[in-house]
């Protein structure tokens, strides 16, 4: 067996996180799956970018007022958000609803992962006004529930983890009656990190596995697998009643049977909602799209997320992290209440 998939379902977060602790952290070092290998022809290579999207992925182009009002509120409070860095096609949908996903400590990342649109590079330091303008932006857009997240900065010695605090504070004192959920990096590890960001009391943790182990040495470089894992694990173990939530893209070559693991890994470090999307290539350098995965197949992976555990599972071609994160995060809390 796979070392990278050993079945952990049903195991209690002590015996997880012994389970971490054992575990290597490099991955297998195959780039695609095997079902990419056989077929060929049905990769979306940086040469022949050409290749259409199918009809249940395309959306419109964003033209409602609202759309404007917000990238402008945005802009007039020096932010950025997720939705423009990451080119979220939901961008459209959400921001004429008034969402936005906040995107913090600037507009550089200082990984580069395959399959993110955010730019690399030499980061500039915080801004020491970020807090405050969020919170602010926060308030004037009425956001019932708003998700922060941010670019990875392993320059500072915390990862950021300070900073992510010093937002959820002020949004606090700024729109006390909104929720809170935190999209956060690994902070590579670095002691404190998470339970300065826990101890700030987000609502939700949200880590993101991203894809499948073996896919991790081409997807996402810069981190590992059993390290997010832990992550999620932690954090349930540092506030019992804190929602984590993770997610996963799909159509990177990886295969069924590794995605079920993954989902038996998410549900043994005690992760109460899983999100399941389409990978879309922002531009012809980034990794390809080896499947388009039908409507179809995300409802079977959902039914089976369902199975085993989840609290809530979002699955479909245009779910992303932070989409409907509001709407989503009212059903957790009354499924949580419903079970007790």
């Amino acid at each position: 067996m796979n070392p990278c998939l050993t079945p952990w379902a049903g195991a209690s977060i002590s015996r997880v996180r012994d389970n971490f602790r054992d575990m290597p952290e490099v991955m297998a070092d195959s780039e695609i799956s095997a079902r990419a290998q056989r077929h060929p022809e049905k990769r979306n290579r940086p040469d022949n970018p050409s290749r259409r999207k199918p009809p249940w992925i395309r959306v419109k182009a964003p033209n409602s007022p609202i759309y404007f009002e917000t990238r402008n509120l945005m802009r007039s409070h020096n932010l950025h958000t997720v939705c423009e860095e990451a080119a979220c096609p939901n961008i459209g949908e959400c921001w004429s609803r008034r969402h936005a996903t906040m995107m913090i400590m600037g507009d550089t990342c200082t990984r580069a992962c395959a399959f993110c649109n955010v730019k690399t590079g030499r980061p500039k330091p915080l801004d020491p006004m970020e807090p405050e303008n969020v919170a602010l932006a926060v308030r004037t857009l009425g956001l019932r529930h708003v998700v922060i997240t941010s670019v990875d900065r392993d320059d500072l010695p915390d990862g950021g983890a300070a900073h992510f605090a010093q937002v959820i504070g002020r949004v606090r004192a700024l729109a006390p009656g909104t929720t809170i959920e935190v999209l956060t990096p690994d902070f590579l590890g670095k002691e404190g990190a998470l339970e300065i960001v826990v101890a700030a009391r987000p609502d939700v943790f949200n880590h993101n596995l991203e894809t499948v182990p073996g896919l991790y040495p081409r997807v996402r470089p810069g981190a590992r697998y059993f390290s997010s894992l832990q992550l999620l694990a932690n954090a349930k173990v540092l506030h019992g009643d804190l929602f984590t939530k993770s997610g996963i893209m799909l159509g990177l070559g990886e295969e069924r049977q590794a995605v079920h693991q993954v989902m038996d890994d998410l549900r043994a470090a005690n992760v109460d909602f899983l999100t399941i999307g389409q990978y879309l290539q922002p531009t012809p350098k980034h990794h390809p799209v080896v499947d388009f995965v039908t409507p179809e197949q995300f409802f079977a992976y959902e039914q089976a997320a369902r199975g085993k555990g989840f609290v809530l599972v979002a699955a479909t071609p245009l779910t992303r992290s932070s989409y409907h994160a509001d709407d989503d995060f009212a059903e957790l809390r009354r499924r949580r209440k419903a079970m007790g």
